[in-house]
């Protein structure tokens, strides 16, 4: 019997499985989660051959090395990155043929944060309400990989695309997220709200899967009270205590007790998860439908 599973050679910084995510249970505390870059995880899996819903990897900065156990097909895309097979260049964006214990090396990424990594089959994980995807808020599903973990794969259900290079944006040099006011920009006194849709801030190294923080100016309150817990969705604009804005990203809580200034639309959210720190970020308000 074939041996279906990738041994993790190097786990790198911070590398998750992740699919299309678990939403629907936010009645239940529990984040959608899934792929912050959903585009790059749907192309590698229409590279190798896999449904949408496939699982795939999520690497952090530095990526990651596997050896599969068997012949597969796999494909990096999402932050641009060297790919070695055996210390053989390999192509980025394209589907590549990995023999049984030969070794596929995700470099650090050149621009952007998370590269993605297809595997034919999928990662066969067991599924958590309905999705493998790691979830580091709340600690639902398989954890973060290590050195010398075994991930099993399923069944390729199709060949892989025959494509030479699949094209993909670029990571963002600057970041322009469009937002919704509301619903609580009438906590923040007039000239906050303008700040905030004029002034740039920068993605904060201290951003991850659960919100993307900013440095920049900070938004004054019009308001002092402390406001009750609320439902919290996927691309608020939080603003705690110090005043910069937090863009809640796939991992984000359900709820929260600080006031969200706007909403950011759903597009724009794959190119934030691509931001590294320092990148320029601008909020730009768009009308209510």
């Amino acid at each position: 019997m074939t041996d279906r599973a990738l041994a993790v050679v190097r786990a790198g910084a911070l590398t998750t499985v992740q699919d299309q995510g678990r939403p629907g249970h936010a009645h239940l505390g529990v984040p959608r989660s899934g792929a912050l870059d959903g585009p790059a995880a749907a192309l590698v899996n229409r590279l190798v051959g896999n449904a949408p819903d496939a699982a795939v990897l999520e690497t952090t900065v530095d990526g990651c090395a596997l050896r599969p156990r068997s012949a597969v097909t796999v494909a990096v895309a999402g932050a641009p990155c060297p790919v070695t097979v055996d210390g053989r260049p390999a192509a980025w964006g394209a589907p590549v043929r990995v023999r049984a214990g030969e070794v596929l090396e995700v470099g650090r990424a050149c621009r952007g944060v998370r590269a993605y990594v297809g595997v034919s089959g999928g990662i066969a994980v067991d599924p958590v309400l309905g999705s493998r995807s790691t979830d580091l808020l709340s600690g639902l599903g398989p954890a973060p990989l290590t050195d010398g973990a075994v991930l099993p794969l399923g069944t390729p259900a199709a060949p892989p695309a025959r494509v030479d290079v699949a094209p993909r944006p670029a990571p963002p040099a600057e970041l322009v997220l469009r937002v919704t006011p509301g619903p609580r920009d009438d906590w923040f006194t007039p000239e906050a709200v303008r700040i905030f849709t004029s002034r740039t801030y920068r993605v904060s190294p201290s951003s991850n899967r659960i919100g993307l923080r900013t440095t920049g100016p900070a938004l004054e309150r019009a308001r002092r009270e402390e406001l009750p817990s609320e439902g919290m969705v996927l691309g608020a604009v939080q603003v705690p205590p110090e005043g910069t804005p937090v863009v809640f990203l796939a991992d984000h809580p359900t709820t929260g007790g600080y006031p969200v200034i706007a909403v950011v639309h759903p597009d724009d959210l794959p190119a934030a998860a691509q931001a590294s720190p320092g990148t320029p970020v601008r909020f730009v308000a768009v009308r209510r439908r």
